[in-house]
């Protein structure tokens, strides 16, 4: 009998211990994302540190939505190392924060209109909102992010507000996005300083009217513009390529003044 063989764990075992299904390990093995290293003398899979390793990072994966032929090729890479797949993961999980605290903002908007006492016509959330419904993104930020305290602090900031504080403050939100249209269409590059600078009042101006948003944040929010197809849409709607150029200068800005290398 191997060491492995008096050592390694189960398939059951390995499930309880990752929070997963046995019936989820048997379809990894079939596909070759994720093989048991030895079998028992009576034929059971057996699986060492390293597998359990591996399954840890296919699951990290899993949870940021990516589909089980990228993760393989991801793990796969002969180029590629724990450490680094490691950083990769962080910055995923980092993007993600930025998009969700997004959704937390706009759901207290109308949340808060309800607190202080009068209800939003359709009309009125279209002029405040615009074509952005937050109803739509209420259930997966409520159940991620309810307890952060990104989502503390904007209600608490917001919790004041009214439907003419909102006008205002959409009114100077979409001055901003207006000038990004500009400078898009007059060819300036989003890496230009001028563009840079209007990133930086781009963030300033979700810090002062919604949570503290550090360069981190305002990386995943960009990142949010292209990625979701929902909030590409709507930025698009005042320019195409708008959300793109939006996402190079933000992100251009926040290499400025926090460099990620």
């Amino acid at each position: 009998m191997s060491e492995l063989q008096a050592t390694g764990r189960t398939v059951g075992e390995v499930a309880q211990l990752a929070g997963t299904t046995v019936r989820a390990l048997h379809h990894y093995e079939s596909i070759g994302l994720l093989l048991p290293s030895a079998r028992s003398e009576a034929g059971y899979r057996l699986y060492a540190e390293s597998d359990i390793d591996r399954l840890a990072r296919i699951l990290y994966y899993r949870e940021l939505g990516f589909p089980l032929n990228r993760i393989r090729s991801l793990l796969d890479d002969p180029g590629s190392d724990p450490l680094s797949l490691l950083d990769r993961q962080r910055e995923l999980l980092i993007e993600r924060i930025g998009r969700i605290e997004a959704l937390v903002a706009a759901i207290d908007r109308e949340r808060t209109a309800l607190m202080n006492g009068y209800n939003l016509t359709a009309e009125e959330k279209l002029e405040v909102f615009g074509n952005f419904n937050p109803d739509d993104y209420d259930a997966e930020a409520t159940e991620r992010w309810g307890d952060t305290d990104a989502w503390a602090q904007s209600r608490q900031r917001t919790a004041r507000y009214n439907a003419d504080d909102w006008l205002r403050i959409k009114t100077e939100a979409d001055a901003i996005n207006q000038r990004f249209v500009a400078m898009m269409s007059a060819g300036t590059p989003p890496t230009s300083v001028a563009a840079m600078d209007l990133a930086e009042e781009h963030r300033r101006h979700i810090s002062q009217f919604h949570y503290d948003c550090g360069y981190e944040i305002h990386r995943g929010l960009a990142e949010m513009y292209v990625a979701d197809e929902r909030f590409t849409t709507n930025i698009d709607a005042a320019a195409p390529g708008l959300a793109r150029y939006m996402r190079d200068a933000i992100i251009a800005n926040a290499d400025r003044n926090e460099p990620t290398r």
